[in-house]
């Protein structure tokens, strides 16, 4: 849909920010954002049949390209596992953990270079808006890949510790076992939880909003006329230069975070 001809400028934004939603039940406060859940889980399939594309046709020779560029990759994140995690056999859980979130993350932040407009317009049959395509730009994803996070750590916190030694550092950590001190023990612990869970998520979800606004407000400027196009082109192709860099770092600090947070539950205090 052209930014200047039938839309606003505020129309136009909110236009491509609307999700396609679906509710559940009769409440208002239960939905579905079914955009960012249907692109969320294809490209999960495309990023497990990439590699399992790669391992398939696997040699103990002289590697291909693809399959020295996978070897590359998993060699990467496995020493970013093993400089952080020092509590067992990375490879069993942490290390996979790390390449499938890292992957994962990357294709969704990824999404943010298609045109918004020419998605829109090949998706518009699905919903009135569209598809909203970039899935990291939707709070609900990143919370739930954070909540995940937490969920993890906590079961992990357990296995190594019991239960009730996860119960007695809940309670009786950081600063003593006297009674007393049980309450403000237990707040700590609750506002680490919170804090961890709610920066891992809201890092990621505002670095790829805010990169999905400006690509929005590009695409305007390029519609305003032949000035606005050739100013309007230039910087989109700076900023989607720059925001290469901002795909990329996300992505691996949202799978640095997992594993530290995993690797900390595994501490004694």
């Amino acid at each position: 849909m052209a930014a200047g001809s039938e839309l606003t400028p505020s129309q136009y934004i909110e236009h491509h920010l609307a999700f396609f939603t679906k509710p559940i039940g009769d409440g208002p406060f239960w939905t579905l954002n079914v955009d960012s859940l249907i692109v969320s889980i294809l490209l999960g399939i495309i990023g497990v049949g990439f590699i399992w594309w790669v391992v398939r046709g696997a040699t103990s020779g002289v590697p291909n390209r693809r399959q020295a560029f996978v070897e590359v990759l998993i060699e990467f994140v496995d020493n970013q596992a093993k400089g952080v995690f020092q509590h067992g056999d990375r490879h069993r859980f942490i290390a996979p953990l790390a390449l499938t979130v890292g992957l994962w993350v990357l294709l969704m932040n990824a999404m943010d270079f298609l045109p918004a407009d020419i998605v829109g317009l090949l998706t518009h049959h699905v919903s009135e808006h569209g598809f909203r395509y970039v899935p990291t730009a939707d709070v609900n994803t990143t919370f739930a890949l954070s909540i995940s996070v937490l969920v993890l750590s906590i079961y992990f916190a357990i296995a190594v510790k019991g239960f009730g030694g996860w119960l007695h550092e809940l309670f009786f950590a950081p600063f003593g076992t006297h009674p007393l001190l049980i309450p403000a023990n237990f707040l700590f612990q609750m506002v680490e939880y919170i804090s961890k869970t709610l920066s891992h998520s809201l890092r990621l979800f505002g670095n790829m909003y805010a990169g999905e606004i400006l690509f929005l407000l590009l695409w305007m400027l390029a519609a305003t006329g032949m000035a606005g196009a050739i100013a309007g082109s230039v910087l989109a192709l700076g900023w989607a230069i720059f925001h290469v860099l901002i795909v990329l770092l996300q992505a691996y600090i949202f799978m640095m975070l997992t594993i530290v947070y995993i690797s900390m539950a595994h501490e004694h205090h």
